[in-house]
């Protein structure tokens, strides 16, 4: 347990354990798309950590670009709208796409950007995320690639935040106030 002001961070996940499961989310990519080129689109800012650990292990041709979307704001429940605060920069017609996203928590925001990257027209589109709240689900999402289903807790680090706070850490946390 750690304490952080008036925040308490309780691990949920060992480092050992996402390092498995990037491991084998890499392994299960890369038979689906031997010898293809893949877009890969990360969901800033949570996905980032995830997102550099996954394409380390690839080791396959990838294209890099980034989307951000909002939700939150600053708060530990989605709001349930959805903004696209910045688009990605290239064309994905008649590609292989993959969206790397941290968490699915509702489902409102990965189904806002399918929905919208689908428009597009790419080759495929499918959803890798290392973290999956089946019991928060407002919208159905079909994740083809998954680390991990957790209970509904807010949880934070590895590259997920509260209020940009605990991004850094090398373990997943539930957020206890």
């Amino acid at each position: 347990m750690i304490q952080s002001g008036s925040n308490q961070l309780k691990v949920l996940l060992e480092r050992e354990e996402i390092v498995k499961a990037v491991s084998r989310i890499a392994a299960e990519i890369r038979r689906d798309y031997q010898g293809k080129r893949l877009l890969l689109i990360g969901v800033l800012k949570g996905s980032f950590i995830f997102m550099a650990d996954l394409i380390r292990q690839l080791d396959m041709d990838i294209e890099v670009v980034f989307v951000q979307l909002a939700s939150y704001y600053s708060a530990t429940e989605s709001s349930g709208k959805v903004t696209l605060v910045k688009d990605i920069q290239t064309t994905i017609s008649g590609k292989d796409v993959l969206i790397i996203e941290d968490i699915v928590d509702t489902g409102i925001t990965t189904t806002f950007l399918l929905e919208y990257l689908k428009k597009k027209q790419p080759a495929s589109l499918k959803l890798c995320a290392l973290v999956d709240k089946p019991s928060q689900h407002q919208a159905a999402v079909t994740i083809d690639y998954l680390g991990f289903s957790l209970p509904n807790k807010f949880i934070v680090g590895y590259g997920m935040d509260f209020n940009e706070q605990f991004r850094g850490l090398p373990c997943i946390y539930c957020l206890e106030k």
